[in-house]
């Protein structure tokens, strides 16, 4: 059964939107939807309890809308759990190119499931054609939709270039993400400015060390 409220789509800031009696949005017009299978007044519940642990006051004026608000965020962060990836990657085009095809700097933001703090940064992805390209927009949405997860920037890593080996099979994958997390920066051991470099090389990228020299030059241009 549907939680109440997990009907409604959108996003909402400040006073952008309106809250119904029992706390659920009701979304403006051209809002987007959210996962219909996300249990929002679990999160409520939770967010109430955590402000309450703390030793804040969950019914203060300031932190009544908060619950709400942090569910439908958690629901956004994490769309990418309910969404399927490859299915930005089945429309291609046959072609005989057989070079290096790279986008750069695609941005994203991700959430560690180690602490559920997020890390932002960017992500370069580069193939050689087995006979197949793809269209330069779909990179950014395969981006976009593994980025919506908890998870480490390691596995976020392999599995872009996991899932253009699958769909695409090119003769090689390159995929170098570089990002900043926040359980670095504004916890723990407290080092803004400190940047975390994960890359998966697959086929010749990984067997031919001058094709990875080659991708990695294109990429940061020394």
């Amino acid at each position: 059964m549907m939680a109440d409220g997990a009907q409604f789509g959108g996003s909402c800031e400040g006073d952008d939107c309106e809250i119904r009696d029992g706390g659920g949005y009701v979304p403006k017009p051209g809002d987007a939807p959210l996962p219909a299978n996300v249990d929002l007044k679990r999160i409520e519940n939770a967010v109430r309890e955590i402000l309450a642990a703390v030793g804040e006051d969950p019914q203060r004026e300031g932190l009544l809308e908060t619950p709400a608000r942090v569910a439908r965020m958690y629901a956004e962060m994490f769309r990418g759990l309910h969404e399927d990836p490859r299915i930005h990657l089945q429309k291609v085009f046959t072609e005989k190119y057989d070079e290096v095809v790279l986008v750069k700097d695609i941005s994203f933001n991700s959430m560690c499931e180690h602490h559920l703090l997020p890390f932002l940064g960017k992500a370069h992805i580069g193939y050689i054609p087995g006979g197949k390209v793809l269209g330069l927009s779909k990179l950014a949405r395969v981006v976009e939709v593994v980025s919506k997860r908890p998870q480490v920037q390691e596995r976020m890593t392999e599995t872009i270039a996991d899932l253009m080996v699958e769909e695409l099979n090119p003769k090689g994958v390159a995929v170098v993400v570089e990002a900043s997390h926040s359980c670095m920066t504004m916890r723990g051991i407290r080092k803004p400015g400190s940047l975390c470099v994960t890359s998966a090389m697959r086929g010749i990228f990984r067997s031919h060390l001058s094709s990875r020299s080659e991708i990695m030059t294109l990429i940061y241009g020394k």
